[in-house]
């Protein structure tokens, strides 16, 4: 440019009808402004005239023609690009040299698109979705099963257990137990409401009682000892026109013979064996 100002700021030679540049309200003639502020380009490492375009980028300079890809050279000016190592190159060469391909697709992550990291694997924002409703699972809860994500509703409405007690999700901490899955907390006897994980029970109508409630309310009374006959007691046990034996009080009421298996005669109430029912 041709100015009013007089006389070069640094060697004071005379500006008038030449080009010269301002910095800090100070004139300077071409060659004196690029040998003070001209700065290095960092491809050729010359100095970048005031001739020149300067293109720059995190604190470093470029001549025009010497912003390219350092592995195709080709030119990055407006073009996307990428650094790594304070490298410049065009995005196809950092993809195919860095960026991550994503799990669900296999494609490559291209620079500046946003990238979902989770359980190690890589996935693009659009494919990081639910599979069965596939909205976007962004940073929300979601269950892996099979190696396909869910969000927590998707997963719970057609994969999750309910409980057969509560009716509510099972969603860790369930029990399975007769052929219905439970939570720990709900697996309780329906008669006293203690809980029967880990424990003896007995199960009646699909409901579980411990032992205590089941004697109480349900089993048969041994007609020679009184207690109740469970499945926990004896493997056997003994019946005879509406009366209940355990294996192990089934025995003649004189000569105390078990009669389990054999022959026996009723006299009244008394059961006897043979030989004492025929004296």
């Amino acid at each position: 440019m041709t100015s009013s100002h007089t006389d070069c700021h640094y060697c004071l030679q005379s500006l008038r009808g030449r080009k010269y540049a301002l910095r800090d309200e100070n004139a300077y003639c071409v060659p004196c402004y690029d040998s003070l502020y001209a700065n290095p380009c960092e491809e050729c490492k010359q100095p970048i005239q005031c001739s020149s375009k300067d293109l720059a980028y995190k604190g470093h300079h470029w001549h025009e023609e010497c912003f390219k890809c350092a592995k195709c050279s080709r030119s990055l000016v407006e073009k996307p690009f990428a650094a790594k190592d304070e490298v410049l190159l065009c995005t196809e060469c950092y993809s195919d040299e860095y960026s991550s391909k994503c799990f669900h697709c296999q494609k490559t992550i291209m620079p500046g698109s946003r990238k979902m990291e989770f359980k190690g694997s890589s996935w693009h924002e659009s494919c990081f979705v639910c599979q069965y409703c596939r909205q976007p699972l962004g940073t929300k809860p979601l269950i892996t099963k099979d190696n396909e994500n869910y969000c927590v509703p998707c997963f719970e409405k057609h994969f999750a257990h309910h409980c057969y007690s509560c009716k509510k999700v099972i969603t860790s901490g369930g029990v399975t137990c007769l052929d219905q899955p439970w939570h720990k907390e709900c697996f309780v006897c329906a008669g006293c409401k203690t809980q029967l994980y880990g424990q003896s029970f007995i199960s009646k109508d699909e409901y579980p009682y411990c032992v205590d409630c089941f004697s109480k309310w349900y089993a048969k009374k041994c007609d020679t000892c009184k207690k109740p006959i469970t499945a926990l007691g004896s493997a056997k046990y003994i019946s005879f026109e509406e009366r209940q034996w355990h294996g192990e009080c089934f025995k003649c009421a004189k000569c105390s013979v078990s009669l389990v298996g054999r022959e026996f005669l009723t006299r009244r109430d008394d059961i006897l064996c043979h030989q004492c029912g025929s004296a």
